[in-house]
């Protein structure tokens, strides 16, 4: 999945396959998570976030199915 880098403290990359609903995640620390079942609009709502760290904190983050990849 192709990524794109972010400002974030947390985060580095965000990725998005809309025809799965999988968002990828890449972290400063090296992890890269999958979050399944994420709607087209949370992805568009992370990505216009002023923050995207406490967006992703708030809103997708214990909220969908993940995965360590």
């Amino acid at each position: 999945m192709e990524r794109t880098p972010v400002q974030s403290s947390n985060l580095l990359e965000i990725g998005y396959d809309a025809d799965t609903e999988t968002l990828e995640v890449m972290f400063k620390n090296g992890g890269v998570y999958q979050y399944y079942n994420l709607p087209q609009h949370m992805y568009d709502q992370l990505m216009q976030a002023q923050s995207h760290g406490v967006f992703f904190n708030n809103e997708i983050k214990g909220h969908y199915p993940e995965a360590r990849m």
